[in-house]
Formats: structure tokens, C-alpha cells, sequence
């Protein structure tokens, strides 16, 4: 709106997941009780919808413009990301301006599938792409900055250019997954003429990562520890290191679980403890995921109780 000032993503912002009925559908009930508990959680600044934790890989653009709708209408006051996961940037233009209609405060922009295979060496096709959002939205961009040995990720000098020609970004989602690398982003391009926030999301080494000074955290494992995140980021805003450890213990346990191979049933993990503690019926994946193993479970059960999180039980869990 005219006289509002933009988003600037910074502090705590849980990514949250997407529950479906057995049958595959969004169970919009659940979501929505989901998210009440997440918004819950004081001290958060945003929550991030249609993106890794919500499955939006597996999910038709008609579904993401309904969990926007189904977010927007439950968690009124409370500045959205909205994920842009596309392979062409045409449709990810599409995707920026139904967010934008649909309410969302600023967009949480994935690296294309289209550009593993040597991307990196034409750094012309990331420009085109955020140019091709851009141009279709005024909402804040955020770059999604995966590690460089997968192909997806931007180089420094990407991300560099980016910054510079596409005035929109505002924030780095980073998962370099280099601890020399992350330290050099945050002290870079928080310091341009134009800062450029870094939003950590190395949720496997999150105390550390804060410490460095970034302006923030983008993380799935928030949708279930979000109160932790939010009492850790607190601790080192106050350089207070005693109470970072203190906090950084009870956290441990679970990204030991959540992060542990394979890598990508980490969501599928996060669900699977949302059940645990009462908060979702069931923990239902769209293939390609698959269900946990018993063992596994079990092995999540044992984090929730090292890290002392109380079960909720306000949702019965499914038979």
C-alpha cells in the first residue's frame, strides 16, 4: 500500500509445513492450526510459505495460490514469504505476481533446476531471471543461495552482479554451506551501499552462523522449534553466550535428527515430529517422499525428549 514502508526480511522467520490428508490433499484444517502455532511463537518476524518445508516441489501452481490464500487469511499482521520454486522464469514471473495479489510481503526466490548443468559459467541466466521476477512484482527478492558443488548455487561474483542490477533484492537466504564462504557473504554484502541482509539457513550450525552477524535466520526447522530459534537469536543479539550455549544444547539434539543422511527427508523429519508433539495427525509426504521408518521415528522421539520440548497434544494423533 501506498505510504507503507516495504518489508525488510531480517530476524526469525520459520519456514512452515503443509499438511495433506491420506489421499494426497492439502488438509487445510490442520494447516491452518499449523500455523497458528507457529505465528504463536513471539518474537518471530515472518513465516515463509510455499518453499522446501511446505513441499511446493510437489505442489500445482493452483495449490500454492491456495496456501497463500489459506496463510493470508489465517495469520492476518503477520508479513508473508512467499516461495518462488520454478525452472523457467516465465513461470516464475506468474508465480511473483499471483504472491503479490495474494498478499505476500516479499519472495523467497529458488535457484532454477535449469541451471545445474554449468549454470555457474553463465552468470547472465541468473540475471535474466531475477530481471524476468523483478519486472513482474515490486515485492523484495530474496536469493536462495545453495551450495556451489550442487550446480545450483550463484558464485560470489553472481551474487555480486545480482545485487547490484536487481535493486529489488534486499535479502540472501544462505545455505553456502561454507563456514569461510557465509562469513565473507555476511560481511560483504551487509556492508554495500545498498545492505544486502543475510538470512542464515545452516540450521545445522546455526549458534555459529548467528554469531558471525548475520541479520537473521530462513529456517524449515522452525516450523517446529521455532521458540528455541527465537530464544537463541535473542541470546546472540545480547552477546550473551552463556545463555547461546544453553539454548544451543536443547537445539542440538534435534538437528542432529532433522539433518542426519539422507539430507532430504529433512521436512519429512520435521513432520514427523510435529506429530509427536501433538501439533498434526499425521505426518503425510507427496512422493517422491516416502514415509519414515519406525526406527527413525523412534530416533526423533528420543531427540524431543533430550532437547526438553513439551508435547502440545492438542491434535490426536491418526491411527
Amino acid at each position: 500500500m501506498v505510504g507503507l514502508k516495504p518489508f525488510v526480511p531480517a530476524g526469525v522467520i520459520p519456514a512452515c509445513l503443509l499438511p495433506f490428508d491420506d489421499d494426497f490433499s492439502i488438509d487445510e484444517q490442520n494447516y491452518r492450526k499449523h500455523l497458528r502455532h507457529v505465528i504463536g511463537v513471539d518474537g518471530i518476524s515472518a513465516i515463509t510459505v510455499n518453499a522446501h518445508a511446505s513441499e511446493a516441489h510437489a505442489c500445482s501452481f493452483d495449490e500454492q495460490c491456495r496456501v497463500l490464500d489459506i496463510t493470508k487469511d489465517e495469520v492476518a499482521g503477520v508479513p508473508i514469504v512467499n516461495g518462488i520454486y520454478a525452472d523457467g522464469s516465465a513461470l516464475a514471473a506468474d508465480l511473483a505476481r499471483m504472491a503479490e495479489a495474494g498478499g505476500a510481503s516479499a519472495l523467497l526466490v529458488f535457484p532454477p533446476n535449469s541451471i545445474s548443468m554449468g549454470g555457474q559459467l553463465r552468470p547472465e541466466m541468473a540475471a535474466a531471471h531475477f530481471k524476468t521476477i523483478a519486472e513482474a512484482t515490486d515485492l523484495p527478492l530474496i536469493i536462495f543461495q545453495y551450495p556451489l558443488g550442487g550446480g545450483l548455487g550463484h558464485t560470489f561474483e553472481t551474487l555480486l552482479r545480482l545485487c547490484e542490477e536487481v535493486p529489488t533484492i534486499t535479502a540472501i537466504k544462505d545455505w553456502c554451506n561454507d563456514p569461510m564462504l557465509h562469513e565473507k557473504h555476511i560481511r560483504v554484502f551487509q556492508s554495500l551501499s545498498r545492505p544486502v541482509n543475510i538470512l542464515t539457513t545452516h540450521s545445522a550450525w546455526l549458534m555459529s552462523s548467528l554469531v558471525m552477524g548475520c541479520k537473521g535466520l530462513l529456517s524449515g526447522a522452525g516450523s517446529v522449534i521455532a521458540d528455541l530459534q527465537v530464544e537463541l537469536w535473542r541470546a546472540v543479539q545480547a552477546k550473551d553466550l552463556v545463555r547461546a550455549r544453553a539454548v544451543n544444547d536443547r537445539i542440538y539434539p534435534m538437528i542432529q535428527a532433522f539433518y542426519a543422511p539422507p539430507f532430504l527427508d529433512m521436512h519429512n523429519r520435521m513432520k514427523e515430529t510435529a506429530v509427536i508433539l501433538g501439533r498434526i495427525p499425521k505426518a503425510v509426504v507427496r512422493p517422491p517422499l516416502c514415509k519414515l521408518e519406525h526406527t527413525e521415528i523412534v530416533r526423533l522421539e528420543a531427540a524431543v525428549k533430550e532437547a526438553d520440548i513439551k508435547v502440545d497434544g492438542s491434535v490426536p494423533r491418526a491411527a
